[in-house]
């Protein structure tokens, strides 16, 4: 597959494709086109001596320093090594990618004054494989990520360190020369141009919110088989009674978990009995509410992320008319917010599904599992220390889910006086999600097990896949066993496609 980044950018889909299948990327003629036009605009400032910010002057709280036009390459050199000064584990390689490919989007808008062989250096580092290492910390998102994207332009310059495939770090003048790539020599504001923008976080935010909707359904699923297994009632997901109260998400969650518990023999056999079907906890009753409201969230992020997707994130900005004026679209807000509500939502969808694990191992309240899913208690203690690894996860989930948007550490002098902390909203959205998977992974488990000690109750359809699916990892109900390995095979099975398509193909398409 090969990504064409246009004068209008790149989709959410080029930014997955690029940074986790390895696409190849290309740039369009009249993207070229566009990038020399602003491109004259910055050669023209420089011919008339004009003081510009990033241009003639220095950065920051530096702005009204004049730097001599023999001096301005080196300016921007110098700007680059400064500010690769990350420190931490390096980022995965899908971050990175991601955030070169949106550097080049940016540059591709023709706002940024840059010589279109800038973008084809982000390019061909993309193209022959060659990821810089990027620290985890060093960016506040707000002139943009510009640690982060200091570090990848650094690589361009043939310095730097770059991220092997066996996960070593080597020079980048080396891993540049394997790549048969020669450095590159910057001109006036191409150096502030690779680094003044919200690339890092946004990429993340993209892959998150990819994750988050394949998880989301996920948790419906999940919750079905924990509803099953306890011989809970479908009725109150009936879509009359989410019409009554119109939220998008709530009734797509409820419309899922209804659909995937009927046929089930396990559901008749309680159908009319009064003792079970009155009324389920909120656990099981309220679980559209909660993944529904999550749903929303995360609607509202990928409404944010397209329209960052189609913004002018650098500073200055050249304009088609001959201006070069300074904004504050760096600026990480909008990314950060949407990112702490996302990490807010999924830690709640990770909790709920933990409360229905406790319920399903706690003899007092399963409608007669034995104790911990185990057929011989005592002995054996079953799923109970997976359900203390979930009440872990969700704990620390409870204190990712505390915003970093709401934090600011003035930098540069005062000049940067309030920052976003976008980055850092990401970075743990993303651990959120994940440890949301190994949260729905141990329901999954939890769930099989008991729609298997239900025997000989048949499972719905659904119910049928994901026991299939699990005894190839799980075996049945029987003594104990060495749980981790089962749980890291659960959590692949939850974050994989292999399971959510057999439930499909049994049920239907789930939204």
């Amino acid at each position: 597959m090969t990504v064409t980044v246009q004068p209008t950018g790149v989709s959410p889909a080029d930014v997955l494709a690029v940074a986790r299948s390895g696409a190849r990327v290309d740039i369009a003629p009249s993207t070229v086109d566009a990038m020399e036009r602003s491109r004259a605009i910055v050669d023209g400032i420089e011919r008339d001596g004009r003081p510009v910010y990033g241009i003639s002057t220095g950065f920051g709280a530096l702005a009204n320093t004049f730097v001599e036009p023999s001096r301005r390459a080196e300016l921007q050199h110098a700007l680059i090594r400064s500010h690769a000064a990350g420190v931490g584990a390096p980022m995965p390689r899908e971050v990175v990618r991601a955030m070169m490919l949106l550097r080049v989007r940016s540059l591709a808008l023709g706002r940024s004054g840059v010589r279109p062989l800038i973008a084809q250096g982000l390019v061909d580092l993309l193209n022959h494989d060659v990821t810089p290492w990027v620290p985890e910390h060093g960016s506040l998102g707000a002139s943009g990520d510009l640690a982060p994207l200091a570090h990848c332009a650094l690589v361009l310059l043939g310095e730097g360190w770059v991220l092997d495939k066996s996960g070593a770090r080597i020079d980048g003048a080396e891993a540049l020369h394997r790549a048969g790539l020669r450095p590159i020599e910057l001109s006036a504001k191409e150096g502030l141009a690779l680094i003044n923008g919200t690339d890092g976080m946004l990429g993340m935010l993209l892959m998150a919110i990819a994750d988050a909707a394949h998880l989301f359904t996920m948790a419906d699923v999940t919750a079905a088989l924990a509803i099953e297994a306890m011989l809970g009632t479908d009725r109150p997901f009936l879509p009359e009674l989410h019409a009554i109260r119109p939220h998008p998400g709530q009734a797509i969650s409820a419309a899922n978990i209804h659909r995937l518990l009927q046929d089930s023999g396990i559901m008749d056999s309680h159908r009319n009995d009064m003792v079970h079907a009155v009324q389920d906890a909120y656990s099981m009753r309220c679980a559209p509410q909660v993944a529904g409201a999550a749903r929303d969230t995360l609607a509202f992020a990928s409404a944010v992320a397209d329209r960052e997707l189609l913004s002018v994130v650098d500073n200055p900005v050249v304009l088609p008319d001959g201006r070069v004026e300074s904004t504050g679209n760096f600026h990480g807000a909008p990314l950060g917010f949407a990112a702490d509500f996302m990490a807010i939502a999924a830690a709640e969808v990770g909790a709920i599904a933990e409360r229905r694990v406790d319920r399903l191992l706690d003899v007092c309240r399963s409608r007669d599992l034995p104790a911990f899913l185990s057929p011989d208690a005592g002995v054996n203690s079953g799923l109970m220390i997976a359900q203390y690894t979930a009440a872990g996860i969700v704990a620390e989930n409870r204190r990712l889910a505390s915003p970093a948007s709401v934090d600011s550490v003035p930098t540069s002098g005062m000049q940067e006086d309030h920052v976003s902390m976008g980055w850092a909203a990401t970075v743990k959205l993303r651990r959120v999600l994940d440890n949301l998977t190994s949260l729905l992974a141990v329901e999954l488990l939890a769930a099989v097990r008991g729609l298997q000690l239900r025997a000989p109750l048949r499972p719905s359809p659904a119910g049928r896949a994901a026991v299939a699916a699990v005894r190839e990892f799980a075996g049945d109900p029987g003594p104990d066993v060495f749980l981790a390995p089962v749980l890291e095979h659960a959590r692949s099975t939850v974050a994989g496609p292999g399971l959510r398509s057999e439930v499909e193909a049994a049920v239907g398409p789930l939204a």
